[in-house]
């Protein structure tokens, strides 16, 4: 089986929440999923990111894709 390489992109949740004073169970509620999957994002655990949770999340936090992720 092949070693599965590490991605490389960065999730700025945390500055985006920090900056709204926003929590993470609030954003959690209004986009509809749960503190663990967003816990998994913000702290570079997750390994996808659904097009629909992605929409949901750069409607809550009024800002694009670019601002949420970038690579490393």
């Amino acid at each position: 089986m092949p070693v599965e390489e590490p991605h490389r992109v960065v999730c700025h949740l945390d500055r985006l929440l920090q900056a709204r004073g926003m929590t993470l169970a609030a954003l959690a509620e209004q986009v509809g999923v749960t503190v663990a999957n967003l816990s998994a994002l913000k702290n570079q655990r997750a390994k996808a990111v659904r097009f629909t949770t992605l929409t949901a999340l750069c409607e809550a936090l009024d800002c694009q894709p670019g601002d949420l992720f970038s690579v490393g």
